[in-house]
């Protein structure tokens, strides 16, 4: 049987990821068509941002542990055929209940197809092409925000909101057929994972910090990137279609960004990820002057800035914990990856959250604050982790 080359691996798994990416944000740019057809808060309409990231969370550990032992390959079509199930569902929800249930089920799919194509990515490339390995599977990320959030999102602006789910339903059946072709049978099987490892996972101070790390790093963006079509809407008075367009040149700057941090993080990870983190503070805060004078020149500018560092920490903090679990806990390195996943999620439910309830209580305008206060944390966890560092050398 002819070898598949590691290469067109990684563009399979770039492929998944473009559709679980596409279907992870989409309700970013659908929240105010989602808020008038049920007639809810936009509190509310957060949910499918936060619920789906809660549904990540917990699907990312446990379905890694229960699948060790099965075929990579027949998981990945498993994944790609539990993700398609969950956006038919979203697409034709009658109630507002009924859309969360797909949003779950999607997420379920979106997590543990993350923390293994992870380890996947990582294993395929030399050791020090590992983090730009990983940014070209996130890559499939950062191209469903230029290219599948904005034209989902042009989609529902056109149509409605359920054609949208449509639109990510075939993305996900050219992620089913990429994975049918492109992945090899032959991909190491972990085997039944000992929940020991569960112990020495979470008795370990460096991983756990770890994890914390990517949780407020990864997540602070999201106290303004769930509301950011809101903010751009109702505080920046750009039109919808208008809307479309900054969100394609965001995702433009999401994809600079995920590439850069990756080349960054090659070397000497922690130091570039608190720069990341100072970087992606400053830009929120601009994101805020911006929103409270109202204007669209500096709204713009600082949309983009904001995109540009959103994403910019994912591969060095994948990369971060894969290598302590390597360092650490070698035998637990799939599920130490999976924890990871899980933390990201954990952030965007925390991040979202955050803002939702910012813009109950007052205004979406000061939902990058929230953010800040979120990253600052990561940043102080980050020197405590740097300190611990040099104590042991």
């Amino acid at each position: 049987m002819k070898k598949i080359s590691p290469s067109l691996t990684l563009l399979a798994l770039a492929i998944n990821a473009f559709a679980i990416g596409s279907t992870e944000f989409i309700s970013v740019g659908l929240m105010p068509m989602i808020v008038n057809t049920f007639n809810i808060s936009l509190s509310q309409a957060g949910l499918t941002v936060s619920l789906y990231a809660l549904g990540v969370t917990v699907g990312a550990p446990l379905l890694t542990i229960l699948t060790g032992t099965w075929n990579r390959k027949t998981l990945m079509v498993s994944i790609m055929g539990l993700f398609i199930l969950g956006n038919l569902l979203s697409a034709f929800a009658p109630t507002f209940l009924l859309l969360l249930v797909g949003r779950v089920l999607a997420s379920l799919a979106h997590g543990i197809f993350m923390s293994i194509s992870t380890v996947i990515a990582a294993d395929v490339v030399r050791p020090e092409k590992r983090a730009s390995a990983i940014a070209l599977m996130f890559t499939g990320l950062t191209v469903a925000t230029v290219i599948g959030v904005p034209l989902g999102t042009f989609i529902g602006q056109h149509s409605n909101w359920h054609m949208s789910f449509v639109f990510i339903v075939v993305i996900g059946l050219i992620g089913l057929i990429a994975t049918s072709i492109l992945v090899p049978k032959g991909l190491p099987i972990p085997g039944k994972i000992n929940l020991s490892g569960l112990a020495r996972i979470f008795t370990n101070k460096s991983i756990l910090m770890s994890l914390f790390i990517t949780a407020f790093g990864y997540g602070g963006t999201f106290a303004a990137y769930t509301y950011l079509t809101p903010i751009l809407e109702g505080t920046f008075r750009f039109s919808a279609s208008t809307v479309v367009i900054i969100l394609v040149a965001y995702g433009v700057m999401v994809a600079i960004g995920n590439s850069l941090g990756g080349h960054l993080a090659n070397k000497n990870i922690l130091p570039a990820l608190q720069k990341m983190f100072a970087a992606l503070a400053l830009s929120l805060l601009f994101l805020f002057i911006s929103a409270s004078l109202a204007s669209q020149p500096l709204g713009l500018i600082a949309t983009l800035l904001l995109g540009l560092f959103a994403f910019m920490n994912v591969p060095g903090l994948q990369l971060y914990v894969v290598q302590l679990a390597e360092k650490f806990t070698p035998k637990d390195i799939t599920l130490v990856s999976a924890f990871n996943i899980a933390a990201f999620n954990v952030g965007i439910t925390l991040g979202s959250f955050v803002g939702g309830q910012i813009s109950k209580g007052s205004s979406v305008v000061f939902t990058p604050l929230g953010g800040i206060i979120i990253i600052l944390l990561a940043m102080f966890l980050i020197r405590l982790a740097q300190k611990d560092q040099a104590s042991k050398l």
